[in-house]
């Protein structure tokens, strides 16, 4: 039998978001469990990031981040690992879409894979919108080229509005200093 480390890997580009409690102790603890994950390597994580809520704004702001991540995993059991966590790290989940919560893991990119079915679609539908995805990914690969639109995730954010409704802002390391401790 193939040991999970020696079956063809696919590299992913993740975002996490959080809005409730101590929310860079919750991306950290999102990306522990990510990593404690058999079939799932992690390569890269962006800075951290305060954002504004979008969509519903009548809440807390975020904190918002990417990470690649190399997976033996097809698109479809990745969300399945993505959705578990979630609901082990947020039980009661939000309470409605775009709602808060206290932690959002999406698949942004999965390879070039592009695809559309009833519970995932890759790339991930309004990512070329939002600044709180662009951004974090800029810190990544900058040149990352979106399979549909044959754009760099650099030349998407930099054809964002950033007004304050897009505000993105790295935290400042004290911030962040005990995330992985």
């Amino acid at each position: 039998m193939n040991s999970p480390d020696s079956l063809p890997q696919t590299p992913a580009f993740l975002s996490i978001g959080t809005n409730v409690g101590n929310k860079p102790a919750n991306i950290g603890l999102a990306i522990r469990r990510l990593g404690a994950t058999g079939g799932i390597f992690i390569e890269a994580l962006s800075k951290f990031y305060k954002t504004v809520p979008q969509n519903y704004t009548d809440q807390d702001w975020f904190v918002n981040a990417a990470i690649k991540i190399n997976t033996v995993y097809s698109p479809e059991q990745l969300l399945e690992v993505l959705q578990a966590i979630e609901k082990e790290l947020d039980p009661d989940g939000k309470p409605f879409k775009f709602g808060p919560r206290r932690i959002d893991l999406d698949i942004i990119f999965y390879g070039q894979k592009v695809m559309r079915t009833a519970t995932l679609v890759l790339p991930h539908p309004r990512m070329h919108e939002r600044a709180f995805v662009l951004k974090p990914l800029c810190d990544i690969d900058k040149n990352l080229v979106h399979p549909v639109t044959g754009l760099t995730v650099g030349e998407l954010f930099e054809q964002i509005k950033t007004d304050d409704s897009q505000a993105v802002t790295a935290l400042a390391k004290e911030e962040t200093r005990e995330i992985f401790y």
